[in-house]
């Protein structure tokens, strides 16, 4: 499966411990400053309970999953990394 996390983060802290708690949901590819995209065995409510303790109000978060009928303006690597991964426009 293949999800997405997008997210605001609005806050001044350090978001560190976010950003590696992304990485651990597992492969993942990130082209875009605030959207990540994991190729995982976990559902959205898995990834989301994994990484929302670091986050805080007033930030904002959605994880949800990539499905077929997508487009959009990344580089080439991005594309072949989705494809490689299981999914094609």
């Amino acid at each position: 499966m293949i999800v997405i996390v997008s997210y605001d983060l609005k806050g001044s802290g350090n978001y560190s411990a976010f950003y590696e708690a992304i990485k651990k949901q597992g492969a993942w590819c990130h082209y875009l400053t605030s959207t990540w995209i994991i190729s995982t065995s976990k559902t959205p409510v898995e990834v989301y309970n994994a990484i929302c303790s670091h986050i805080n109000e007033p930030d904002r978060l959605f994880v949800g999953t990539l499905t077929h009928g997508y487009q959009g303006w990344l580089p080439q690597d991005a594309w072949d990394w989705i494809k490689k991964h299981g999914l094609n426009p």
